[in-house]
């Protein structure tokens, strides 16, 4: 999802889309060599998965949870902590919370404290959890805190990194006066400890991640189908609300609103200040024939998001892809190469300011302009990890930029380009998002599900029987 993902601009029309690799075409016309990473195309036309049984996706997530706890002493070592300490209240529950708690859990209950251990004593666990809202709980941390005696505790207590900031004052005020200061005074800050945590997926998401990302791809395609769209009719709004209860039919749900847009010559987004300002309203939202589309879109299941950024031709009746204009093709061929540099500068451990300085050196020594704002997924729709630029902010992000960057995580490849266009003989935005993994070693970087490299095509349906969405609707009559 852009960031941030609030405006819509004064839009007007346009015309496009191919079926043949739109980086190849730049490729050619502008001499740039082409740079992949592994199955940059999808294997198959996306398909819906069903979700498993309530109970059966306990079971999964709580096998992967396990296996992220085990984890917990290695990343305390490798940020040189001996413990990490939680307490939370129902309701004001800590941020990383919701990665650590079971899949049942719906809520911390009364007093809930974690305690995590380093290097724990012989025969004893690396785990604690307390559910208690008395003030016993505290002789009871203070026991094991003797028992394993640590000599940096940290707590999550960042003034600027969410995930790492998520200890309440109430909290560390009770802890400071019933732990006292032997305890209190081995606090410390060492926010990579939950950005690590969170951050990191195990292998055995990957299955389910492929396949929620999948299924958001098969949404996308059919919303800008001629199942759903009929030029004249239909509006964009018509096709965000179709989104939701094709999400809600599908027993998912989301972590923001669908956000459809007919792309003109203005920014989606609008200019960096635009975030202070209120909506602009739009020219025109009733989708016609040679428009551009464009949807912003995730999906969310499993204790896993996705986030997904697509663009979309309106064929006139009678076209196919060969009537799409070469300049549009060109467009979203940019958007891929973009895509390509940046993955090609995104080493382990380097920070996102210096992933987004040498993408952006990149981009203008080959010509073109553009903007990144790449982002970690996964626990959240904008989970832990660096921030690779952010639409207002080219230039570096402060703090989250300069975060490292996690191996075994996954990252929104998140970026618009700018192209002129001659059939349209405006310069126009080409917006794309696409997720990716990390293999490992040699192997890099890979798509989860893949990229788009050819435009989504609404298509005239035959005879009279169109499916149109009525206003006021849930999106999905068929009149």
């Amino acid at each position: 999802m852009h960031l941030p993902s609030l405006l819509h601009t004064s839009l007007t029309l346009l015309t496009s889309t191919l079926l043949i690799s739109p980086t190849l075409v730049l490729a050619l016309e502008q001499h740039i060599p082409e740079i992949k990473i592994k199955n940059s195309s999808p294997p198959r036309e996306a398909q819906y998965h069903t979700l498993p049984s309530l109970r059966e996706s306990a079971k999964i997530q709580d096998a992967w949870t396990k296996e992220r706890i085990e984890n917990i002493p290695n990343i305390l070592r490798r940020w040189g902590v001996d413990a990490w300490l939680m307490t939370q209240r129902e309701y004001a529950e800590d941020t990383a919370f919701w990665s650590l708690k079971s899949a049942t859990q719906f809520s911390a209950r009364r007093r809930t404290v974690n305690l995590y251990i380093a290097n724990p004593t012989p025969g004893t666990p690396s785990a604690y959890t307390w559910i208690d809202n008395t003030p016993s709980v505290y002789t009871s941390i203070a026991s094991i805190l003797t028992a394993q005696n640590p000599s940096k505790i940290a707590i999550n207590t960042h003034a600027n990194i969410a995930f790492s900031s998520g200890l309440h004052v109430g909290e560390l005020a009770e802890m400071k006066q019933n732990l006292g200061e032997k305890w209190t005074s081995r606090f410390v800050d060492r926010a990579m400890v939950a950005v690590e945590f969170i951050g990191t997926m195990v292998e055995g998401r990957l299955e389910w991640y492929r396949k929620l990302q999948e299924t958001a791809w098969a949404m996308i395609g059919e919303a800008f189908s001629e199942r759903v769209i009929e030029p004249g009719v239909t509006t964009t709004e018509d096709v965000e609300w179709w989104l939701r209860a094709k999400i809600q039919e599908q027993n998912y749900t989301t972590w923001f609103q669908p956000d459809v847009n007919i792309i003109g010559v203005e920014p989606i987004f609008g200019p960096p200040d635009a975030i202070e300002e209120p909506f602009v309203v739009m020219n025109r939202d009733v989708i016609q024939y040679g428009d551009m589309l464009h949807v912003d879109f995730g999906v969310t299941a499993l204790g896993l998001n996705t986030d997904t950024q697509h663009l979309a031709y309106v064929l006139y009746p009678d076209e196919d892809e060969s009537s799409i204009p070469s300049g549009l093709k060109a467009g979203l061929a940019k958007a891929n190469r973009l895509q390509d540099i940046v993955i090609s500068h995104m080493k382990v451990g380097s920070t996102g300011n210096s992933i987004l300085q040498a993408s952006l050196d990149q981009m203008h020594d080959e010509g073109f302009e553009g903007k990144i704002y790449c982002h970690p997924v996964g626990d959240w729709g904008h989970s832990a990890g660096t921030l690779i630029g952010m639409t207002n902010l080219q230039g570096g992000v402060p703090v989250l930029g300069d975060l490292p960057l996690l191996n075994h995580t996954y990252y929104s490849i998140e970026l618009s380009v700018e192209h002129f266009v001659p059939e349209r003989n405006a310069t126009m935005m080409f917006y794309q998002e696409e997720d990716v993994l990390w293999k490992g070693g040699e192997k890099g970087w890979e798509w989860v599900w893949g990229r788009q490299e050819k435009f989504h095509l609404v298509r005239t349906k035959s005879g009279k029987g169109k499916v149109e969405v009525i206003e006021g609707t849930n999106g999905q009559e068929e009149l």
